[in-house]
């Protein structure tokens, strides 16, 4: 049997990591005791405050692994990766900025004109400039080779684009987007062949943004209608026709980060509370078991983070890290529910309710972003050599 491997070297520690930590739990704390923010579950999606995002900017906490000349501040994944964590742990708002820093603006520096990456990229890092990704299509389920979106070009060298997106997450806040089109037709041999990624200011006549609400009633996904929009020709974003490779190059910044198993960890934080003041035996043995898997889930996250350090593109452990993650943050939920009996309600006065009940209606998001479990585990297969 052949196949890729899913070892992976272990994540170094870094002094320069920790210290970063301690400086955001400063700030945290800091703002929490302004009141600034209130901690909430699934605050990367749902937590948009551009003025939080803004602060987070000047910080240097935006773009840090960038180079300086595009407005970054060249450290290192590991120390990205503790500003994260402190910033899911606490519930933070930063919704606003989240895909542009995690995944568009790499994806810019990978494959961007200069005149892209220096248009776009410091207001980026400044927490002034936010992006949302067009890859799903209404009626394809998790198939995005089958994309109807076209693009074409008109007389004038621009594109024409038609079509439409969903599962846009903060379209209605964000600037731009980076949306996978069909520019030619797919080709026999491979549906795959024809995609190309364009670079969309989403304030462009010809643009709808149609809200999907969730269980709350609250409003982070959108379908987005593309109705012969008028894209400029130097919108492309890297090669014509290769919009699957960089796809696939930028999902495995979007599936193996922290907040791909952090998105309930406030509410196991209440929780974790909760059992301490009871030392009930067996609210102790759930979270000794949730605590264990979130341990085991967070090294292999780490090591994915040093990998990027390095220059590498581990596709594999990041789709494992989204199945597992998912499954986790569904499972959070049905053991805290299993082994207390607190009413889960968005105006229950105790926090652990009003954390319940925001975990159970936002846990139908968890697996359709980044792509479904069904799907990860098709990737992982095909990567062991396994179908």
């Amino acid at each position: 049997m052949s196949g890729a491997s899913l070892t992976l070297d272990p994540a170094p520690r870094s002094e320069a990591a920790e210290a970063v930590r301690l400086e955001v739990r400063e700030f945290l704390a800091a703002e929490l005791a302004a009141g600034s923010f209130s901690p909430h579950v699934d605050t990367w999606l749902s937590g948009v405050d551009p003025a939080f995002s803004h602060k987070l900017g000047e910080r240097g906490w935006l773009g840090m692994t960038w180079p300086k000349e595009y407005g970054g501040h060249e450290r290192t994944a590991m120390e990205r990766y503790a500003v994260t964590e402190e910033l899911l742990a606490a519930g933070a708002p930063v919704a606003a900025h989240w895909i542009a820093d995690r995944q568009s603006g790499p994806n810019l520096l990978r494959y961007g004109t200069e005149a892209q990456r220096a248009e776009i990229l410091p207001k980026i890092a400044a927490g002034e400039c936010f992006f949302v990704i067009g890859m799903s299509e209404p009626d394809s389920g998790s198939d995005l080779a089958s994309i109807r979106t076209k693009a074409t070009r008109d007389a004038n060298g621009d594109w024409v684009v038609s079509g439409a997106k969903v599962w846009t997450s903060n379209a209605h806040h964000s600037h731009y987007a980076i949306v996978l089109v069909r520019t030619s037709p797919a080709d026999r041999d491979s549906r795959h062949a024809g995609m190309s990624q364009l670079l969309i200011d989403l304030s462009l006549p010809g643009i709808a943004i149609n809200p999907i609400r969730i269980l709350d009633g609250g409003h982070h996904f959108n379908e987005v209608v593309f109705d012969d929009v008028i894209v400029p020709g130097d919108m492309l974003l890297g090669e014509e026709g290769a919009g699957w490779h960089q796809v696939t190059a930028e999902l495995a910044f979007e599936r193996s980060g922290p907040e791909r198993f952090l998105s309930t960890y406030p509410l196991v934080a209440e929780f974790g509370r909760r059992a301490a003041d009871t030392q009930d035996p067996a609210q102790l043995a759930a979270l000794g078991r949730l605590s264990a898997r979130l341990l085991a889930l967070r090294q292999l996250s780490l090591r994915i983070a040093a990998a990027l350090d390095r220059g590498e593109l581990p596709n594999i452990p990041a789709a494992l890290v989204k199945d597992v993650g998912t499954t986790f943050e569904a499972d959070v939920i049905d053991e805290i529910r299993r082994v207390t009996d607190v009413p889960a309600s968005l105006d229950s006065p105790d926090p652990l309710g009003r954390a319940l009940a925001e975990a159970q209606l936002h846990a139908p998001g968890y697996t359709l972003r980044g792509g479904t479990n069904e799907i990860l585990r098709g990737i992982v297969a095909r990567g062991l050599g396994l179908r």
